[in-house]
């Protein structure tokens, strides 16, 4: 099921993968470089329902209105915090996520939200080759539990980069993450159903 939200920087929209008998909702946000369509987003869409998840695929506006570069990140935020509410209306637990720039916009948003975790794929810690622009500050200034999923050869960040204590899985491949395999899966499944007892 697709539903269209408004926002203040356009149309978003939301595609449910429902899970019977949910007890929490995933939403994910998608890069700057794509869309919901990318193959690690849509394998948790396909598997996590199945582990009583909903997942919430999250298009922001300027993807929805095909445009072809990204807004500032307040931008990203705004629109993210408007269509908050309806990720919350099913009435569960909400885990804010996505990949690259929407982990980042879970990251800046998840406390004031009061998202119950966030999952984070290929979170962009520094552009390529700059290290010393580090984002580290949105990761570790979350406020609630954050899991990354990170490729070992990611440009943008490999997991030896992180801080020490960051929970954090490491994956074949660079930022561009393939399908994840069913083990890493079930790691994220059994992740977000700790925080929900936790």
């Amino acid at each position: 099921m697709t539903r269209t939200v408004h926002t203040p920087s356009g149309d978003a929209r939301i595609s449910w993968h429902a899970a019977a008998g949910a007890r929490a909702v995933l939403a994910l946000g998608h890069g700057a470089g794509g869309g919901v369509e990318s193959a690690d987003l849509q394998a948790l869409a396909g598997a996590l329902p199945a582990r009583g998840i909903t997942v919430a695929l999250v298009e922001q506006p300027w993807r929805v209105a095909g445009k072809r570069v990204a807004p500032a990140p307040r931008t990203l935020d705004t629109a993210w915090e408007a269509l908050w509410p309806a990720l919350e209306k099913p009435g569960l637990p909400v885990f804010a996520g996505g990949r690259s720039a929407g982990a980042r916009v879970a990251c800046r948003t998840a406390r004031a939200l009061g998202a119950r975790a966030v999952l984070a794929l290929s979170f962009p810690l520094h552009p390529p080759g700059k290290p010393e622009k580090s984002r580290v500050d949105e990761l570790t200034g979350a406020g609630v539990p954050v899991l990354v999923v990170q490729g070992g050869t990611d440009p943008f960040g490999r997991p030896g980069e992180f801080p020490a204590g960051t929970e954090l899985v490491e994956v074949p491949g660079a930022h561009g993450l393939a399908a994840p395999e069913p083990p890493v899966i079930g790691r994220i499944g059994d992740w977000l159903t700790a925080r929900l007892a936790g």
